[in-house]
Formats: C-alpha cells, sequence, structure tokens
C-alpha cells in the first residue's frame, strides 16, 4: 500500500522528479566522463610528458566527488521539501514511521540507482562526442582514450551508490526523528536577518579586506611563493562569506532607503525577499562563487594552455618549413604554400665537412634564435657564422642528422664552385600564417622525412617547426582536456545546487504570492519580480567568482605568457550555461508559487 501511495506521489510531482533525476544523471555522467581520464594509465601517460599530470587527475578527481557530495546533499533536501507533506498525511492516516522512513529509503536509494544507470551509459555517449569535438575543433591529440572504461564504471557505481546508502539514511532517520506538526510546518519557520548595524558594517569592512588580502597574495605568487597560495585560499573563501553575510545585505538595506527604487514596481517586495532569506543562502552563494570560480578557471587555463602552443611552437622555431636535400622535393607543394619567404642554400659535403657558399649567406642571413633570459630571434651573415662556432651551431641543427657531426666551413663562391662534390639544397621557408597551413606543411614535412630516411632514425632537433608544434600539442592536451571537463562539471553541479536550493524554498514563498495575487496585483508584475530576486541570486556568486578568476589567473603568468588572451571564450560558455540554469529555475520557480493563480 505505502509503495503504491509513493509511486501516486511520484507519478504527481513528475515535473519536479524529472529536473531532480535529470540533474542526478547529469552529475553521474560527467563523474563517470573525469573518472574515464582519472582512472586510465595509458591515457595519462601518453599525453602528458608531466610527471605531476596523473597527480594532478587524481586531485581534480577528488574536489570533482566532494562537489558531487555537495550536490547530492542539496539535490537530496529538494527531494525532502517536496514530499515532507506527503509523508505527514501518511502518518495521519495511520502509517507508523519506521514504514515511512523505509519507503523514504527505497525511493531515495532507487531513484539514485536508476540515477546513476543512465547517467554512466550517457557519459559513455558524451565521453566519445566531447572528445571527437576537441580532437576536431581544438585540434587536440588524444591517445589510448576509450569513451567506455570498466574501471571507471565500477568507481561511479560504488561512488554513487556509497552516496545514495548515506542519502537515504539520512532521510530515513530525519523522518522518525520529526513530529508531524514539524514536516507540516517545515517551510514556515523563517531565518532571522536582522542584526546590529555595527557589527553587520564591521564584517562588510572585513570581507573587502579579506579579498584584497587573498588578491593581493595572488598577484604575487612567484614572489612570496607557497606561503601566499595558503593566505589566499584562506583570506577569498572567508572573504567570500563575508561578502553574502554582510555585504549584500548592507547593498540590499541602502536599496531600500531609496524612495525611489523601492516605491516602484514590486521592487520593495522584491528586496524584502531578498533580505528575509539572504542568510539562509550565504554558504549556498559562497560555495557557488568558489566552484564558480574553479570551473571557470580550470576552463580558462585549460583554453589559456591550448593558446600558448602556437606562441611557444613561434619562440622556439626559425621557420615554417625545412626541406633537406630540397632538389628533390615537390617544388609544386611549396608554390601552392604562397611563401613569404623561400631561400635554398647550397652546401656541398666530403668525408668529414660540410661546405657552404659565404656569399648566398651574406645575401639572405640565417634566421637563428638565441637565449638569453627568454627566446629571441635573430639573423647570422655568412661573414658571423665563419668566424663564430657557436652561431654556426644554429646552421648544424638544419642539417640531416649524419652532417650533424660534420665540420662546418663557409667559402667564397669561386672555392665552392671549384669543389668536385656535388651540390645539394638546404631550402627554408616562411608563409603568412603556419597555423591555418599547418596541415598542408605537415604532408610536405612526412614527404620530406621519406626522402631522407635518418631523420626518422635520428634525435629529434628543434627545427622542423610542424615537429615543434606537434611536440607542445601532445604535451599540453592532457592539460587542456582536464579543464575543458572539470569546468564544464563544475559549473553544472554548482548551478544545479543553486536551482535546488531556490525550488526548496519555493513552497514557502507560495503564500506570499497568493497575498499579492489577492490584493490585485498584476501577474506580469510577479512573474517580473520573481526573475529580479533570482537573477540577483545567479548573478551575486557569478560576478564575485568572474572576479575571483580576473586576479586568479594571475598565479599563471610564469606558465602563460598571456594569461588573459582569448578570455571572452570561457566567459561567453559560462554566460549561455549560466543563462540557461537561470531560465530554468525561473520556470520551475514560477510553476509552483504562481501555478494555482493563473
Amino acid at each position: 500500500m505505502l509503495l503504491k501511495l509513493s509511486l501516486t506521489g511520484l507519478k504527481g510531482r513528475w515535473r519536479d522528479y524529472a529536473v531532480l533525476f535529470s540533474g542526478l544523471m547529469i552529475a553521474a555522467g560527467i563523474f563517470y566522463m573525469f573518472q574515464s581520464m582519472a582512472s586510465n594509465d595509458a591515457f595519462l601517460s601518453s599525453n602528458s610528458p608531466v610527471a605531476m599530470t596523473g597527480i594532478i587527475f587524481q586531485l581534480g578527481s577528488v574536489l570533482l566527488a566532494i562537489i558531487t557530495l555537495v550536490y547530492i546533499l542539496y539535490a537530496n533536501s529538494f527531494l525532502m521539501s517536496m514530499r515532507q507533506k506527503d509523508y505527514a498525511m501518511f502518518m495521519m492516516l495511520g502509517a507508523k514511521q519506521r514504514k515511512i522512513a523505509l519507503l523514504i529509503f527505497i525511493e531515495t536509494f532507487i531513484i539514485g540507482l536508476l540515477a546513476t544507470l543512465l547517467g554512466s551509459l550517457i557519459g559513455i555517449g558524451l565521453s566519445s562526442i566531447v572528445s571527437k569535438l576537441l580532437t576536431n575543433q581544438l585540434d587536440v591529440q588524444v591517445s589510448h582514450f576509450s569513451a567506455f572504461s570498466a574501471k571507471a564504471l565500477l568507481i561511479t557505481l560504488f561512488f554513487f551508490t556509497l552516496l545514495f546508502l548515506l542519502a537515504a539514511t539520512i532521510n530515513a532517520s530525519s523522518i522518525v526523528k520529526k513530529t508531524i506538526l514539524s514536516l507540516l510546518k517545515a517551510n514556515e519557520t523563517p531565518t532571522a536577518s536582522r542584526r546590529k548595524p555595527i557589527i553587520l558594517s564591521l564584517e562588510a569592512i572585513s570581507g573587502l579586506l579579506l579579498l584584497a588580502i587573498g588578491y593581493y597574495m595572488m598577484d604575487n605568487v612567484t614572489s612570496i611563493g607557497l606561503l601566499a597560495l595558503v593566505i589566499a585560499l584562506i583570506t577569498i573563501v572567508s572573504g567570500t562569506y563575508f561578502v553574502f553575510h554582510s555585504v549584500m545585505i548592507f547593498g540590499l538595506n541602502l536599496l531600500k532607503r531609496s524612495d525611489n527604487l523601492r516605491l516602484k514596481n514590486l521592487n520593495n517586495f522584491t528586496l524584502s525577499q531578498l533580505s528575509f532569506r539572504i542568510q539562509d543562502y550565504t554558504k549556498m552563494l559562497s560555495m557557488v562563487a568558489m566552484i564558480f570560480a574553479l570551473a571557470l578557471g580550470a576552463l580558462t587555463v585549460g583554453l589559456g594552455f591550448h593558446n600558448e602552443i602556437p606562441k611557444m611552437t613561434e619562440q622556439t622555431s626559425t621557420y615554417d618549413l625545412l626541406l633537406n636535400n630540397a632538389q628533390d622535393a615537390d617544388q609544386e607543394q611549396i608554390e601552392e604554400l604562397n611563401p613569404t619567404l623561400d631561400i635554398s642554400y647550397q652546401l656541398k659535403e666530403d668525408e668529414n665537412t660540410v661546405y657552404f657558399n659565404q656569399e648566398q649567406f651574406d645575401e639572405e642571413p640565417l634566421n637563428a634564435i638565441y637565449y638569453d633570459t627568454t627566446p629571441k630571434k635573430t639573423t647570422y651573415s655568412g661573414e658571423e657564422l665563419a668566424n663564430d662556432e657557436v652561431k654556426m651551431d644554429s646552421l648544424r641543427t638544419l642539417l640531416l642528422p649524419e652532417q650533424q657531426g660534420k665540420e662546418m666551413s663557409m667559402v667564397t663562391e669561386d672555392e665552392f664552385n671549384a669543389l668536385s662534390q656535388s651540390s645539394s639544397r638546404l631550402q627554408v621557408v616562411q608563409v603568412k600564417d603556419f597555423m591555418t597551413q599547418k596541415d598542408t606543411i605537415g604532408k610536405i614535412v612526412a614527404e620530406n622525412v621519406k626522402q631522407n630516411p635518418s631523420l626518422a632514425q635520428g634525435q629529434f632537433s628543434m627545427n622542423q617547426k610542424y615537429d615543434i608544434y606537434t611536440l607542445y600539442n601532445e604535451m599540453f592536451s592532457g592539460l587542456e582536456f582536464m579543464g575543458f571537463f572539470l569546468g564544464i562539471a563544475f559549473l553544472t553541479m554548482l548551478a544545479s545546487c543553486l536551482m535546488f536550493k531556490i525550488l526548496s524554498g519555493a513552497a514557502s514563498d507560495v503564500a506570499r504570492y497568493d497575498m499579492l495575487n489577492k490584493i490585485g496585483t498584476r501577474m506580469s508584475l510577479l512573474k517580473k519580480s520573481i526573475r529580479k530576486e533570482i537573477a540577483v541570486l545567479f548573478l551575486a556568486p557569478g560576478i564575485l567568482g568572474a572576479i575571483h578568476v580576473l586576479f586568479g589567473l594571475k598565479m599563471f603568468t610564469s606558465l602563460l605568457t598571456e594569461p588573459y588572451a582569448g578570455i571572452w571564450l570561457p566567459f561567453l560558455i559560462f554566460f549561455i550555461l549560466y543563462l540557461l540554469y537561470y531560465l530554468l529555475t525561473v520556470w520551475l520557480y514560477t510553476d509552483i508559487v504562481l501555478k494555482k493563480k493563473e
């Protein structure tokens, strides 16, 4: 009988449960996707030579698990807020508390288990789709990554099963301890929001000072060191809490003093709604702001590594294309590149020496890189190469492996022509935009290797720009991949947590909107008030989180030459996803508090 009543209740609230169920599936799917990377040793080892990459993924996995736990707890509170009155009615009809507790346990666990199973299947599909999108759109080279991972699936099922067992136990035990009256009145207990002005002012000033200290530490992390990170973490978390616990309330109180603002439409009601419940949202808004910063930071830094690849390639290469024995190369392919620079240097060689025509280098100096504090580009004439062995090494690195061990000699044109050996050509090419033409250049490089087999057998040298680009791309693709997944996962969960928090308090607002409706308030004004109230709750942590990111990016100046380059893209991605959650929350909240009035 109880099971039938439960199914009837689920059917009656299918729309609310659909949101909850879909959110849980997204959480499980994202958790599986990340685990498919974090638990794939072959993927970790093959996509970055950095030894710390595996540790980074595991730390990211732990952080994702913590965020998932918080998400499940808030989703669980949303579930209980919808069903508490139903459970009270069951008790009034004679159902025993332990039977209700058992019913809640089964209901919570079954919903969680089904969401986990379906979410894992979705995660497998999303892993395949997202990996293809990344490789195609971002030119990320990812190897040994499989969408299906038995290990990741088992970890996901175990983790979520454990979470829902915990949630089901908490739900069941909480019902046993509550009386029927407390269940019926659970959503009608307000949170006190009146505090002494002096305390509020001190908290507001403290919050702003703590944030200023945290931002200063992040700006000077390279000079201060690890201590700066510790101080920044403590002060920014504390400052974020005080901002929502005091600065926001202080700001709302100031707005309510303006007659022009508060007496317009339902602004006074909207401001009072926010002031009434803001302390109850302090922890949630603080958590959302911090996770928002982590999510946006992960995506921004991940894409920052992607933007860094062509810059690093440019800094460590002299020419866009290098051809050995160019007399055998297909020059029509070179012409199709529309090169801005196309030079061929003649050379002859015997058993011990490689000879060059010095006059060619005097006419067309050799592009080279020298290292001071940073890589810098320069040019060397034939005379400079002839008189400086170190500068001559810049030319040596452009030769075939079997030629690099020989002596280098610059001779006059007459001396060069008098040599009996046959000449070959060393061709160097520059194009207008390497990144747009890199695929064509890659094919020409492959042909050059086929014609000169020793290039495939010799050690890697930093002379062929396409090879350098491929090396850096492989180095940073793992970090870029992780940043993308972490960013999307964190954003989805934090927005869902905020949505469930707002919706879980919607039942207590029904009476207020009912009262406004009865005194003749237009429905359009009620909906506008709802949109404004929820917009503040979404925008406040979003704006503060974005400010955290803007200051936090300064910590990566040692890794990224331009940490703010292309920052509009991750911000745009976050704005679109955040906006979708805002619109969904407004729609669901409006449906709950105004459904009967329309």
